[in-house]
Parts: structure tokens; sequence; C-alpha cells
């Protein structure tokens, strides 16, 4: 009988459209959905994620990134190994809101939690940029982040933010961590169904 593979909550957080969905879409399926409608409540997938020397099942939440779903956060990133905190490069006000995020889990979530600070949509005209890698990389050094630069669109360094998080996370705390897949479901405000997709496919 084979070893269960050890589980990893991660949860996407950042303001509305900046690409959150997209890129678990394009981690999960390597697929990328013009258009896609915004994430009402949650969604959530499972994908196990090989890095030759460790296997990690993967179960990702992704946040709705309206206001009026903040108070729903905590129930999503409790219990979290990773957090991935996503802003649109060409956007400031996403990044500073993507600070925010970053101050409000400290306290509240894991002490030993992972955060991935991730600026999307470099596929993007330079002159369009309004926040420069310098500066991003900058915030996430000051506070002991990984900082990625990805392109959803692309599939620039979407795969290796997964893989870069698998290798950081400390493998006792995945083997300790419990499954948090089990009887839960994404919670789907919208539609009053949830998503929930499972993905075997490695990184």
């Amino acid at each position: 009988m084979s070893a269960q593979i050890p589980s990893a909550k991660i949860v996407l957080l950042g303001e509305s459209s900046v690409g959150k969905s997209s890129i678990v879409t394009r981690y999960a399926t390597d697929t990328f959905v013009e258009g896609r409608d915004a994430t009402i409540g949650a969604a959530f997938l499972t994908k196990v994620c090989s890095t030759g020397d460790r296997e990690i099942k993967f179960e990702i939440w992704d946040t709705a990134g309206q206001e009026r779903f903040h108070s729903l956060a905590p129930m999503y990133y409790r219990n979290a190994l990773a957090a991935i905190v996503v802003f649109d490069v060409t956007k400031y006000s996403s990044f500073t809101r993507a600070q925010s995020w970053v101050q409000e889990l400290r306290p509240l979530a894991n002490p030993q939690l992972t955060i991935a600070f991730v600026g999307n949509k470099i596929d993007t005209e330079k002159r369009y940029r309004d926040v420069s890698t310098e500066e991003a990389a900058l915030y996430a050094n000051e506070f002991n982040l990984l900082y990625f630069e990805t392109s959803a669109r692309e599939g620039t360094n979407v795969h290796h933010v997964f893989t870069k998080i698998a290798n950081h996370i400390p493998l006792e705390q995945v083997k300790a961590s419990p499954s948090t897949s089990s009887g839960k479901r994404a919670v789907n405000l919208k539609k009053q169904q949830s998503t929930d997709q499972t993905s075997n496919c490695a990184c």
C-alpha cells in the first residue's frame, strides 16, 4: 500500500482582477481564460506538486478580492502553510493592498507561514507598468517574503512560484498539517455551489 501524500494548504489573496484565478488555472491546467468572471467567495482545488526530493498535495484556496468578502478571508488562511499575495504590476493601488494583506497575515496566520509576494501581468507593455521590480523586491526583502514576477497569460514563472513554495515549507510542517479538503467545499456566494477541482499533475 502506497504512503499517503502529505498535504499543505495554500491561500491566494489580493485585490480583485489582479489575476489570482488565472495564476491558479495556469498552474493547474496550463491554460489561460480571457475575460474570466471575478471569483465569488472562494474556489478550491488540489494539485500534487513533485519537486524531486519531495511530493506535496497542495490544497489551494483562491479567494475573492472584492472588499465585501474581506471578512471571510481568515476562514481561508487559517491553518495555511503558505499564502500567495498577488498584485498587478500595472496598478499601484493593488500593490498597496497587497502590502495590507501581508500585514494582516503576520499576526493572525501560522507564525511560520511562507508568504510569496507575486507581481502579475508582466506581459503588459513596459510603459504601462506602475510598480517597479526594484520597489516590489525591496519590500519583499524587508519582510522576508519570496518575491516573483509572473504572467498568467503567458505562463511565465507561474509553476516556479509553487515549486519554490513546496521546497520552502518545512517538511515537518507539511507532515503535521491536517488536511483541509476532507468534508470542506469552496463557498461560491453567487451561484450557491462549490468549485472543487483536483489535478494530479506534477509541477
